[in-house]
């Protein structure tokens, strides 16, 4: 009761907390960990399979659709969830507020080169002739 008895009749109707972003960052972290379980397990038993395999092996198992786009989705949601959980770890512990800007941005922009390049590398590889 007292945690309401603190809260604006605005801030109670909307459910959202002094930052104004509500749960919508802790509900993508949890979204992306659920996903991450099955998508994981079944890379890691990919892998375990192919080993031992060849290149050629490798690259026509890259070229059907499903290894593909279930690859694709892993790197999107595992560099994601990275970057939501840095930007937990740098929220909380750098209180220099230039230097704590300057943190947030490359985590953004180190998550999304690392993302884009293991997506293109999958792309490359499922696409090429």
């Amino acid at each position: 009761m007292a945690d309401t008895r603190l809260r604006t009749p605005l801030g109670r109707a909307l459910g959202l907390g002094s930052a104004k972003e509500g749960v919508s960052h802790w509900w993508a972290q949890r979204i992306t960990a659920v996903a991450l379980v099955p998508l994981l397990l079944w890379f890691v038993i990919s892998l375990i399979s192919l080993t031992g395999a060849d290149r050629a092996v490798v690259v026509a198992w890259f070229h059907m659709p499903f290894p593909a786009i279930a690859t694709v989705l892993m790197l999107f949601a595992v560099f994601y969830h990275m970057s939501l959980g840095i930007q937990v770890v740098i929220e909380d512990y750098v209180h220099t507020e230039w230097l704590k800007i300057s943190v947030l941005v490359l985590n953004k922009l180190v998550a999304f080169a690392l993302g884009a390049a293991g997506i293109f590398a999958v792309l490359r590889i499922a696409f090429q002739g």
